[in-house]
């Protein structure tokens, strides 16, 4: 083989095999059988010249050629796709797929209707859209865009700041029939409390007062739970007391199906982000999406302006 057998579709297995780790989970990202991915990377290592990658029973990892050549490899292939944008002009964003991950209460109830209207607009534009809210590595798992509620480390990935999200102390009419309302924190640690087991520090409610000062309380319950929309329906059922984000519960509320208890006591927000991955970023109806995102993010209730 030569360099003219370097081909697109051979560049993209090895990114994204690179990138994985795996050459099973590529071939079923692709769609295609695991020979066609070994293929793949064996006709382009042939045409290269360099073993790229180097495999084990457990794990594909980059040679020290791979690693060069993974880098240039992403660059040339986010060239392609900016080109055939601006080859198509203002046609050139209404095609292609967009993935997603986000926060999964918060997808379900908000994000999938945001989506919807996006694709309304532009209806040419694929999404896949995953739900979770573990952590992910955006690269590794092929995403183009995150939303995430809480602090962010990952120093690599483009941040856009979108807005805070409120949050109440909630419960059930039944459940304060039954038990009580409390009227000040004190009385938060002779409640149940329904806390979040993937949150750490948990066991402790943070609060702020009306004057701005700071109570941290003990927070007990027998029910602890690591999805949002689980803890809604505890809330519902009189479960107990939970400090909830405001568009988690903003129909209940409404309904009068929850109320909001020591009102003058909040729950610190928690900020909203996007992640964007930055070779991803220039991409036509990437840019489209983080942008129509940003726009109708703020309507969702008890989200606020950045601080």
């Amino acid at each position: 083989m030569d360099r003219s057998d370097v081909t697109l579709e051979r560049m993209r297995t090895f990114v994204r095999v690179a990138e994985r780790g795996s050459l099973s989970a590529v071939a079923r990202e692709l769609g295609v059988g695991q020979s066609t991915v070994t293929r793949h990377l064996r006709e382009l290592e042939d045409a290269v010249g360099v073993p790229l990658l180097s495999r084990t029973t457990r794990r594909v990892t980059m040679t020290d050629e791979g690693s060069r050549y993974y880098a240039d490899s992403v660059q040339i292939l986010r060239l392609v796709e900016q080109a055939g944008d601006e080859a198509r002009g203002t046609r050139g964003a209404s095609a292609g797929t967009i993935r997603i991950s986000c926060t999964a209460a918060l997808g379900v109830l908000h994000v999938s209707r945001l989506i919807f209207a996006f694709q309304d607009r532009y209806p040419d534009i694929g999404v896949d859209l995953s739900l979770t809210d573990e952590r992910i590595d955006l690269v590794r798992e092929g995403v183009d865009i995150a939303l995430r509620l809480g602090p962010l480390t990952d120093s690599s990935m483009k941040l856009r700041a979108l807005g805070q999200s409120r949050r109440l102390l909630v419960a059930a009419p039944a459940y304060l029939a039954a038990r009580g309302r409390p009227a000040v924190p004190q009385d938060l640690p002779g409640h149940e409390g329904i806390r979040m087991s993937n949150i750490a520090g948990s066991d402790t409610l943070a609060l702020q007062g009306p004057g701005g000062e700071r109570h941290a309380v003990p927070f007990g319950g027998r029910f602890r739970v690591d999805h949002g929309l689980a803890a809604r329906e505890a809330l519902v059922a009189g479960r107990g007391i939970a400090p909830a984000h405001h568009w988690l519960v903003d129909d209940l509320l409404a309904a009068g199906r929850l109320e909001v208890i020591l009102p003058d006591y909040a729950p610190p927000p928690i900020p909203l982000s996007m992640l964007i991955v930055p070779e991803h970023a220039g991409i036509a109806r990437v840019r489209l999406l983080v942008d129509f995102l940003a726009e109708r993010i703020r309507g969702i209730p008890g989200i606020e302006k950045p601080r």
